[in-house]
């Protein structure tokens, strides 16, 4: 694993642009980004924070998997009146920064369709995540108007970065790197720390009781040159955090990502305002393999990147599903219908600005 030291970024972040005004984020739902390597003490910090809530109704996104894939679980079970397991929804299906249009959105619009949505959403990335994709989703037509992120919060393994090895065991955090498939960047541990700082809003210091002595402030003199001036870094043991010091910082990221600079920003990097999508509601489907190919015809327009979503087969008691990206189109049965959900068939198209809505949706109607 990469141990490089860590030194200060030699770029200088552009002005940031003008958040928008408190009464325009007031009627948008809060949205927290908790990000750290595996180790850290996310989780443990998101389970305080749930005891800790005093009555705000929390959903809760958790994208860590491989070894901790067991995180959904531990927070299920945490047996807290404020999020119950319906408003805890796992992402399995590898680092969040790298599966935004496939999985998050989607997880993100099915929160806020609700009809008693949360009150705040806090967001678990995976260890490898990079955090400025993630708040750039927020820009994506489906949620912008909606969700505001109203803070980034790095944890950092303390007693780790004292001794030089960034997280607790680098090993894992390597082997949590191997199993992920649709990782598409390839950064050094230190690299990853400095995004993380970057994006941050506030540091969590965390397993400061381990630190020698409890130096606490060689940590801080670390860490510092990566931060943007004016972000605190909060000594923490256990992840013990008081919810009203984690949440309502109010930073509204989404509109301040020219402060926050990344060594993967470039000519390439997409503005969301590129993108766009829509959802279809379609009449019961009786036959599901023949819907999945209407919705192959879709994807032969290059400018349609996804669909996805889930259909009501008549006489299954199985929830059919269909995901489709590039030339591929899966579909297959995932669960039972619960008992009094609505049965409804609803696919949901994302693509670059331009796509033809009306040929799409008049494919997959038939």
């Amino acid at each position: 694993m990469d141990q490089r030291p860590i030194t200060a970024r030699t770029s200088l972040a552009n002005p940031a642009r003008r958040p928008l005004p408190a009464a325009r984020q007031a009627r948008r739902i809060p949205a927290t980004i908790v990000t750290g390597f595996l180790g850290s003490g996310k989780t443990t910090l998101i389970r305080n924070l749930l005891a800790n809530a005093r009555g705000r109704r929390l959903a809760l996104i958790i994208n860590e998997f491989g070894e901790m894939g067991v995180d959904g679980e531990l927070l299920k079970g945490c047996g807290e009146a404020s999020c119950g397991e319906d408003d805890i929804v796992e992402l399995a299906n590898g680092c969040i920064c790298c599966t935004v249009a496939d999985d998050f959105l989607p997880t993100m619009t099915a929160l806020l369709d609700r009809p008693a949505p949360p009150e705040h959403i806090v967001i678990e990335t995976s260890g490898l995540a990079m955090p400025k994709p993630l708040i750039k989703a927020f820009q994506w037509p489906p949620v912008q108007t909606r969700t505001t992120v109203d803070g980034v919060i790095a944890v950092v393994d303390a007693a780790a970065v004292a001794d030089g090895r960034y997280a607790a065991d680098p090993d894992a955090v390597d082997r949590q790197r191997r199993a992920d498939a649709a990782l598409d960047h390839e950064s050094p541990l230190v690299e990853l720390l400095e995004e993380q700082l970057a994006a941050a809003d506030m540091v969590i210091l965390n397993k400061a009781d381990l630190l020698p002595d409890g130096d606490i402030d060689s940590v801080r003199r670390l860490l510092d040159p990566l931060m943007r001036p004016g972000i605190g870094m909060v000594p923490a043991e256990h992840g013990r955090i008081a919810a009203e010091v984690l949440l309502g910082l109010g930073a509204a990221a989404e509109s301040d990502l020219a402060n926050r600079p990344s060594e993967h920003d470039g000519a390439d990097d997409h503005d969301h305002d590129d993108f766009t999508s829509f959802s279809v509601a379609l009449e019961p489907a009786a036959d599901l393999p023949a819907l999945a190919m209407r919705a192959r015809r879709v994807l032969e327009d290059r400018r349609v990147l996804r669909v996805k979503g889930f259909v009501d087969v008549p006489g299954k008691p199985m929830r059919g599903v269909i995901q489709g990206v590039g030339g591929r189109v899966e579909h297959y049965f995932d669960r039972p219908w619960k008992p009094g959900e609505a049965r409804g068939t609803r696919l949901v198209v994302i693509g670059t600005t331009g796509m033809d809505r009306a040929a799409a949706t008049a494919l997959l109607t038939g």
